[in-house]
This record gives structure tokens, sequence and C-alpha cells, in this order.
């Protein structure tokens, strides 16, 4: 009696949910849902340009594990909003299916012996890996979501590495548990045979839901998390449906700049002395010369507009803003960067005036330099930027993740990275 109090013992667990047949099917839907996580999610660590080493770059010691990494494009103008929507409201929406299926598989990782042959000890080694990874990278990912960032280190390396080992782990146990799962999904229409299986209980507790209950109450989980999640990523009425989003709900405010901010001018150390027109002064550098503007200078240069999204890493975006002001390919001109291919803008590194947080420089490729639709914005729909949105000047550029769309510019610097 007292070896079945035992979580080694099979009749410890006696749920009747429990079983191939309901371990399967949730199996299949993680295999689909964290392969498109994996995917963006390096999408979204390639979108920070991480070759402009060693400004942008988070993971320095990455080695290999760079292998795919490629300038990102600037078209569409809504892609990283796309990618990041995706990653990010997806993961929310897969929590109860991982915990549902960490549920159905918890006996395993107390059965005894923990290795019966060399192809078991592989699958126990990847299903340790599989429950901490992911374990570790939904926790840290719901933690930055919701901007809690309570991490040991910076949540960059922390959740690139984990990623790796994570899917490691999760393409291992795939690989030696899918024949399995496949059959046991081809079994569906014969419910008449009873289960078999280390994960079938011996002594099954009276039931109270039915496999399919129990399948329709995770998926109702992960609506719910869906529903509550990704109008973050969406305009007009859908975005107050983002009640779990740190930027859902309404528009925060009226009024041209009435659009959701990250961070605050004040929380940034930010202060109007250093902004007014009489004290700030852009820095342009390049090519050995130096240009200083005041914001009245730039206002004599050709003002150029585009309507562009600002997309955020935890997921939330806004709807393409009107943007107006002088062009990033303008400003390289002006010391030296124009004409013929080999003399055309280059990399520039952006300063910032702030005085706390990451990003505080960010560096751009060429070829989001070159792009017409990148401007030094002076303006937003038609007025001038509010201190939290970038005053006097900030850049913004088509399909740049947010903190590249460096606000309360101060120097930007031309040049091959």
């Amino acid at each position: 009696m007292r070896d079945l109090l035992l979580p080694s013992s099979p009749g410890f667990w006696r749920s009747p949910v429990r079983g191939p047949w309901f371990t399967s099917v949730l199996g299949v839907v993680l295999l689909g849902g964290i392969t498109v996580l994996f995917v963006t999610g390096l999408v979204s660590y390639a979108a920070y340009n991480p070759g402009l080493s060693p400004v942008n770059d988070k993971t320095p010691d990455k080695g290999l594990l760079g292998f795919y990494l490629f300038a990102w494009p600037t078209d569409p103008h809504w892609l990283y909003r796309l990618t990041q929507g995706v990653h990010v409201t997806l993961g929310i929406t897969l929590i109860p299916v991982l915990l549902a299926k960490l549920w159905s598989v918890v006996p395993k990782l107390f059965a005894l012996p923990p290795a019966r042959s060399l192809a078991h000890a592989l699958e126990r080694i990847s299903l340790l890996l599989l429950v901490g990874g992911a374990l570790f990278e939904f926790t840290t990912g719901v933690l930055n979501v919701q901007l809690d960032y309570l991490f040991p280190g910076s949540f960059y390396p922390l959740h690139f590495y984990g990623a790796w080992v994570f899917f490691a782990a999760f393409v291992t146990h795939a690989v030696l548990r899918m024949p399995a799962a496949l059959r046991n999904l081809r079994q569906m229409r014969e419910q008449h045979r009873p289960e078999e299986g280390e994960l079938v209980s011996p002594a099954p507790a009276p039931p109270t839901v039915s496999r399919r209950g129990a399948l329709g109450f995770v998926g109702g989980g992960s609506l719910l998390l869906f529903a509550t999640t990704a109008g973050q990523s969406f305009d007009g009425p859908l975005r107050e449906t983002a009640v779990l989003a740190p930027h859902g709900g309404p528009e925060p405010g009226s009024g041209p700049g009435g659009f959701q901010i990250n961070k605050t001018a004040a929380s940034r150390g930010i202060s109007t002395a250093e902004t007014n027109e009489e004290a700030w002064r852009l820095v342009v550098e390049g090519r050995g010369r130096t240009v200083r503007l005041s914001r009245t200078d730039l206002l004599r240069l050709p003002l150029h507009s585009a309507a562009l999204p600002i997309a955020c890493v935890e997921g939330w975006s806004t709807s393409d803003q009107w943007w107006r002001g002088v062009r990033l390919r303008d400003l390289a001109a002006l010391v030296g960067y124009e004409g013929d291919e080999a003399g055309a803008a280059p990399d520039v590194l952006v300063e910032s005036l702030q005085r706390h947080g990451a990003f505080r420089r960010a560096a751009l490729r060429a070829n989001q330099v070159r792009d017409a639709r990148s401007l030094l914005a002076l303006f937003v729909n038609g007025e001038s930027l509010t201190p939290d949105h970038g005053y006097p000047a900030r850049v913004i550029v088509p399909a740049a993740p947010g903190v590249l769309n460096t606000k309360w510019v101060a120097r930007m610097t031309f040049g091959d990275l």
C-alpha cells in the first residue's frame, strides 16, 4: 500500500483522462505551434540586426547559432508587426496546451528504472530538457510581455540560448515519439479497444470528465487567452479586448499623439531643458565631417512623409501613423554619402539622450538608411512629436522593431559598422 503512494508507482496516478490518445493530440498541436514559435523567434532576433556588432548584438557568444542571420528587409513595412505579433500571441495561446501536455506525461518523469535501453535513456533525457526548457521559455516570454523583467541577466541571451536548448530537446523527443503518437491518433476510430501503455492507470479513479471534454476545456482556455491578447496587434475596437496585454486597451489619450508608447520621457530621464529648441542640437557625423543641426535647421531641409506602424518585441503594435521629417539618406548626404552606389548611405549608429534602459545606442543597416520611408521624424499625424513620442526628433524605419526606432535622438554617425 505504501508503494502506491510513491510517484514512481503506476497506481499513484489515477486520472482516467491520461492515456496515449489524449497526450498524442496535445503533442501534435504543440508540434505545429512550437515550430512556428521557434521560427518566428529566430526571425525576431534577426530583425534586431545583431550582425551590427557590438551595438545591436545582445548575444555575442552565439557562434554557429547565428548561422541563419540576414539583413532585415524594409518591405513589407508591417513585417515585424506580423511576425512578432504571431510569436507572442501564439505563445500565450499555447500555454493551456503546454500545461495539459506536461500534466499528461508527468508519470514518465518518475518512472523506474530510469533507463531500459539507449533509446529510452535518450527519450528520458530529452523529456527532462523539454519540460525544463518549456517552462523556462514560456515563463521568461510571459514575464517579458508583461514588462516584468525579473531575470538574473538580460532577457535576450537567456531567451535565445534557452530556445535552442528547448527546441533541440523538442525535435529529439518528437522524432522518438511521433510514430507512436500517429498510431495513437489512428486508433481514434477504434474506441471500443481499451487504451494501453505506461500513461494508463492500472487503477483509474471514477471519471469526472471525458477525454474529449478535457480537450475542450484546454481548447477553451487557449481561445480565452487568444481573445484577451491578440487585440494588441490589431486596430480599432479589437484592441480593447487585449486585457492581458500591457499596451492593450483603448488608445492612451486623444489627438495626433494619442497612440501606444513603451517608455515615457520621464522614465528615461529626459528633461524639457535639454530638448527645447534653444538647447537641443542634432550632431551628424561621417567621413570626417561633423554637422550640428537645430530643429529649425532640420525644418529647412526637404521634408518627407511615410505611414508606418510601431511594433515592439512584447507583441503590441500601433496602426500606421503618419510621420513627417527628414530622410535618413538625406542626412547621410550632409556628411558626404551621396551619388553613386559606392558613396550611398551606409550603416548608421544612432544615439539617444536617454540615460536609462537598453538601446540608448542602436544601429541601422544601409538598406534601412537608404529606404525613402526611413525618417528622422519631427512630426506625427500633422503635429510636432510629443515628449513621450521622442520630441524633438526620433527615428522611424519600416519593418524595424520598436527599440531600433530611437527616440530623443542626439547623434547620428554614418559609416560601415
